[in-house]
């Protein structure tokens, strides 16, 4: 995905430089933001934020505030370029949270080894999850929040198991634990592809996962994701469990009581442009389409296509 990184500089030097320096690498966008357009600007949730604090006017402190204040910025690295050499200045900025004082004159290499470096660091910290390594639910808003608000149209995936706690009940946590990275390499297999590379894989947590697509096929993402976990899902069963269909499991008055193999269940949210008012209404909608797919019996899915509310 690109890699969306906010100048905050009334000099358009350092955007021009950055540009030359990262010029073999696509995957970086450099966009200059004007001081008094920062609020609007956050909204669109920036991977990186550069302050060149020499060119602009306002007060670079306060301005670090209002990027940490904000609920969906308080985690995005902020690197500030000055020429002030004073230690309680740059003692605190870093008390903010800014990640890098870097001063000038700057030396381009360490300028781009440190944006290289931020960057990497906040791959892995994104990789919340120890079980799957994937990201979690403030990586999950921040993305849906970010694809909503800049009116992509794109396609939201809910994904469980069905008589996952049965599996568990039966097999153990530790088997239940494989269970759940083999779903997750399932569907990072399925939509994590060269085809679908602006795409987001997230795990919620337990046996729930979203995925966030665009310009893709998710009917066809929907289907390889079932055949291939249908076709697999068996070897972590017995031959036994495997070869009669279901599980027992003794309830609490000690009965014993059959539940079929797990399998997958996907709802599918179709989000365009002016279809929900907010973020909530996504979600809402995306729990009740899974909840149907969980009534049918066995892997499947179902999409919500309706262009709106009437």
């Amino acid at each position: 995905m690109v890699q969306e990184i906010y100048l905050i500089d009334e000099d358009k030097t350092l955007k021009e430089t950055l540009k030359r320096m990262f010029k073999d690498d696509k995957n970086y966008r450099f966009t200059s933001v004007a001081t008094n357009k920062l609020e609007v600007a956050l909204k669109n949730i920036p991977t990186l934020i550069i302050i060149n604090e020499d060119t602009i006017k306002e007060d670079s402190l306060e301005m670090c505030k209002t990027i940490k204040q904000d609920e969906d910025n308080s985690i995005t690295p902020i690197i500030v370029l000055s020429s002030n050499k004073e230690h309680e200045h740059r003692l605190s900025m870093l008390k903010l949270g800014v990640a890098h004082y870097i001063k000038h004159p700057i030396d381009e290499e360490y300028l781009y080894y440190t944006i290289q470096n931020i960057l990497k660091l906040i791959y892995i910290n994104r990789r919340v999850s120890p079980l799957t390594g994937l990201p979690g639910n403030v990586q999950i808003q921040a993305e849906l929040k970010k694809r909503f608000l800049a009116k992509e149209t794109f396609a939201m995936m809910y994904l469980d198991l069905d008589n996952f706690k049965a599996y568990n009940d039966v097999y153990g946590f530790l088997k239940g634990d494989e269970m759940i990275k083999f779903t997750a390499k399932t569907i990072l297999k399925n939509i994590h592809t060269e085809e679908y590379e602006d795409s987001f894989v997230g795990h919620i947590g337990g046996d729930d996962f979203v995925a966030i697509v665009a310009n893709a096929d998710y009917e066809k993402i929907c289907q390889n994701i079932i055949a291939d976990f249908d076709a697999n899902v068996l070897n972590y069963f017995t031959e036994k469990d495997s070869k009669q269909g279901y599980i027992e499991v003794e309830n609490r008055k000690g009965m014993m009581e059959q539940f079929p193999l797990t399998s997958i269940s996907i709802g599918v949210v179709e989000v365009e442009k002016g279809r929900f008012h907010n973020v909530l209404e996504i979600g809402e909608v995306g729990a009740s389409v899974k909840h149907l797919a969980k009534t049918i019996q066995g892997s499947t899915y179902v999409i919500d296509r309706r262009k709106n509310y009437e």
